[in-house]
């Protein structure tokens, strides 16, 4: 190898680095927490099945929703159902609702998935994928706060730690302003 190519070399790897750099930020969930393109919009209605009901999310409006994409395949999908579970104890009382939509393919998986692993919480089965991806739906879990007039005030993309004391606070502002 010559000096000349040195820097030639150096320079390519500094874009090869800058790019990658720039595709790890737009792919990474925290970068696209909150995303402010939806918020205000309103929340898609749709018709889905509770606890063997036919119900429609509009039925929901003056709760805030807790809207959650998940799959009984997905691990961080299942890691946070403690957490979501304990969430619909704290708000119930003032209003507030989880909702989660499963999506698997397969609705005896996500029946089998709820008998071993009761909650608490509102869930449906979605096989068809038609709902999330109404909503933009790209990775799960996914989730959306609709305040009670029924617009998204906010998306959060990955698992959270649904109970945490910054969670708490969020709810508790947004469950005392609606």
């Amino acid at each position: 190898m010559s000096a000349k190519n040195i820097p030639r070399r150096l320079a390519s790897w500094a874009v090869v680095g800058f790019v990658a750099a720039v595709l790890y930020v737009f792919i990474t969930p925290w970068y696209r927490q909150g995303e402010p393109s939806i918020a205000g919009k309103k929340a898609e209605d749709f018709p889905l099945t509770v606890a063997g009901k036919q119900t429609r999310l509009s039925e929901f409006r003056g709760k805030v929703v807790v809207l959650n994409f998940w799959a009984s395949w997905c691990g961080s999908c299942v890691e946070e159902m403690p957490d979501l579970d304990r969430l619909q104890a704290r708000i119930r009382s003032r209003g507030g609702i989880v909702l989660a939509v499963s999506m698997d393919k397969n609705c005896g998986n996500y029946e089998d998935f709820l008998k071993n692993y009761p909650v608490r919480f509102s869930t449906a089965c979605e096989p068809t994928n038609k709902v999330s991806l109404d909503y933009g739906t790209v990775q799960i879990p996914e989730t959306y706060i609709i305040d009670r007039e029924g617009r998204i005030v906010r998306k959060v993309i990955g698992p959270q730690q649904w109970d945490s004391a910054a969670m708490n606070s969020y709810f508790d502002s947004i469950l005392a302003a609606s």
